[in-house]
């Protein structure tokens, strides 16, 4: 198939976020004094003490040892006392339904998160983060999914089915101010070349599911796709997400290592990196092994109500799934991540949270332990949730790294997560465009991110949909 070509697109500071109020700093610039810089840019993970960080306009304008930077040179002083400052966390795959949620992901050091699923409402959001009025990570997002009916459709995707819908809904998400296309499973083959064809024209970038075309008995197991996984390849992908859809989509669902180890190189040797999203299986696979029980550990307050009520169909589904089978499929998923990693694929991390019990925040610190468990190692693990997200978006020289003239999104911890990676739970501050924010006031953030309006979340479905032209009441609410 057609390329249309890669995305170019301490005491004292324990004291002060004590002290400080539950809302972001307004100054225009910011010093961390005595902190210890993490470098994931090399091989090895390089620590360096006693230095300062200058932060201007949101942007890091000198790293320098503690002391060269006068005090007076910011409007803002907070003392590190030797904490570690590394890059803010990247989530490459979420689900937003309501403002509410966005002060989880900073409460939780994700300071970029990647919407999977979108709606006006994001647009709005990511304007007002942008611009300072709104506490947020900073917000990419997609327009919605767009997918043909079959097997794997669901309520809130933009359904096309012949190249002229195809083309027409790439427009329309153009014109309404989306930059980005998100790609599932159903989509027929007319459809998806055209809506390639029209992405390159318009240079909005594709990543998502690898369409697969119509779902016909007997696939995969007797019966090829008929859409080839190695067509999607060469298709400018800026990412493929969930690696389950990988061996689903690329072996036929064969948990074979041999063919895994193949499929693994192939798509490395065409560049194209993986968004694993091994949590999204195994939240699946705790409910199945505890009866349900999973769906009420402590954190699900912050899933969004109106998800949780009408989730409840598959909550039922997989409180009484097969466990042994899910769980070898899990293993395999693992295995199949580590040949990813192992064989060059560049992987970045996404949780997939706001959807099934995939809580907002902690579930990239998830996603990043199961990586490691995967095989990959702590270096590896941190560079997907930094570094990688900001090539994968084209952003490498001002995201990704603590670095002189990057995008001010850092976070600072009490030890160094390339010894161990639980100390990602205990934030102790977060600088978000600039904008610093203590533990006092991330945890505000919690707070007021359990407090859910599903009026709200209502009225931005209903808009969504009329936006996509699918009738609301198809909601059934």
């Amino acid at each position: 198939m057609k390329a249309f070509g890669k995305l170019v697109a301490g005491l004292c500071l324990l004291m002060a976020t004590l002290a400080m109020p539950a809302h972001a700093d307004t100054g225009q610039s910011l010093l961390l004094r005595n902190v210890s810089i993490l470098d994931l840019d090399g091989e090895q993970a390089d620590l360096t003490p006693g230095m300062s960080v200058l932060i201007e306009n949101g942007r890091i304008t000198k790293l320098a040892p503690a002391g060269e930077i006068e005090q007076d040179t910011a409007t803002r002083v907070v003392e590190g006392d030797g904490r570690v400052v590394m890059a803010g966390l990247v989530d490459m795959h979420v689900h937003i339904w309501d403002r509410a949620s966005l002060g989880a992901y900073l409460a939780h050091g994700v300071t970029t998160v990647r919407n999977a699923s979108g709606m006006p409402l994001h647009l709005r959001l990511a304007s007002k983060i942008e611009a300072g009025s709104l506490a947020g990570p900073r917000l990419l997002t997609t327009g919605p999914i767009l997918n043909s009916p079959g097997p794997n459709q669901q309520i809130n995707h933009q359904f096309v089915t012949t190249a002229e819908e195809a083309r027409a809904a790439v427009r329309s998400q153009h014109e309404q101010g989306y930059r980005h296309l998100k790609v599932y499973s159903n989509l027929t083959r007319e459809a998806y070349e055209a809506l390639l064809e029209e992405a390159a024209s318009l240079d909005m970038t594709v990543m998502g599911h690898t369409p697969e075309g119509v779902r016909k008995k007997g696939m995969p197991a007797e019966l090829p796709f008929e859409i080839a996984f190695e067509e999607i390849l060469d298709d400018g992908f800026v990412t493929i997400e969930h690696v389950e859809s990988i061996v689903w989509h690329g072996l036929r669902d064969r948990h074979d290592e041999a063919a895994a180890r193949a499929l693994a190189k192939r798509i490395a040797a065409a560049n194209v990196p993986v968004d694993a999203t091994l949590l999204a299986f195994y939240n699946l696979l705790r409910v199945a092994e505890t009866k349900g029980e999973y769906l009420g550990r402590e954190g699900t307050g912050l899933m969004n109500p109106l998800l949780v009520a009408t989730s409840k169909a598959e909550y039922d589904r997989w409180s009484n799934e097969d466990v042994p089978r899910n769980r070898a499929a899990f293993e395999f998923y693992k295995l199949m991540t580590k040949y990813l990693s192992e064989e060059g694929v560049l992987l970045v991390a996404g949780s997939d949270a706001g959807i099934f019990t995939n809580v907002p925040g902690m579930s990239l610190i998830d996603e990043l332990e199961l990586l490691e468990e995967a095989g990959l190692d702590r270096i590896e693990v941190l560079r997907a949730a930094t570094i990688n997200p900001a090539i994968v978006l084209g952003e490498e020289a001002i995201a990704g790294r603590v670095a002189e003239g990057q995008r001010a999104d850092l976070i600072l911890l009490d030890a160094d997560p390339t010894a161990d990676l639980a100390t990602l739970r205990s934030v102790s501050a977060v600088v978000a465009g600039g904008k610093f924010h203590g533990r006092a006031a991330l945890d505000a953030m919690l707070v007021e991110a359990a407090e859910h309006d599903a009026g709200r979340t209502q009225a931005n479905l209903v808009e969504a949909l009329e936006a996509q032209g699918t009738d609301p009441a198809a909601l059934g609410l």
